[in-house]
């Protein structure tokens, strides 16, 4: 896919799962599998529903919908999504056409991740899909205090990339609707105009 960014854009920040990496099928399996495990069931609904929080909020929403109060930890949950998650990671691919934006820009200008996944699993996923040479700049949950769809996850990255974040283009996995949401729920966001979104 030819792309050329936008006139008076200074920088790129990329959301990770399902916009540079192919990742969603794998977090859904991790986290249905996590769920078998603790006599809970969950479906994509649901995890659609909170595609980009952490994961360990996404551990305390499961507790509370299968009532699982008392019976299993945050933590517990989590990190037996995670095992489940790393049983399937090598399989990722990068998502092509945005990838090829990354490598056309690499070297001309900043760009940063800007994520809502846990480092480790983030940075294991730049690894297997070869992308992780073009970041210097990678902020993921573990990172911030407020998460998206608060904007601290990008205007961290602006700062660290040293560029006005109305010179920033963002690159998300979200439907067209979230940007009027972002701006009524987040004004900050709006420092953000630069919006595009890899999947409608």
């Amino acid at each position: 896919m030819q792309y050329d960014i936008k006139p008076g854009i200074r920088g790129l920040i990329f959301d990770l799962d399902g916009t540079l990496a192919d990742t969603m099928p794998y977090h859904f399996k991790g986290w249905q599998r996590a769920c078998k495990k603790f006599g809970a069931e969950i479906d994509t609904a649901f995890l659609r529903k909170h595609t980009g929080s952490p994961g360990w909020i996404i551990a305390g929403e499961i507790i509370k919908k299968c009532g699982l109060d008392g019976s299993v930890t945050v933590d517990q949950i989590m990190n037996q999504k995670l095992a489940e998650f790393y049983k399937d990671q090598h399989l990722v691919k990068s998502i092509q056409p945005v990838a090829d934006i990354v490598k056309k820009y690499h070297g001309k200008l900043p760009m940063a991740v800007g994520t809502g996944g846990h480092r480790e699993a983030v940075e294991r996923t730049l690894e297997i899909t070869d992308l992780i040479k073009y970041f210097d700049i990678i902020i993921t949950a573990n990172d911030v205090n407020n998460f998206k769809p608060h904007p601290e996850t990008f205007l961290k990255c602006a700062e660290l990339m040293n560029v006005d974040p109305s010179c920033i283009e963002v690159f998300e996995e979200v439907k067209r609707e979230f940007t009027l949401y972002l701006c009524q729920r987040e004004p900050k966001f709006c420092t953000f105009p630069n919006l595009t979104f890899c999947i409608a």
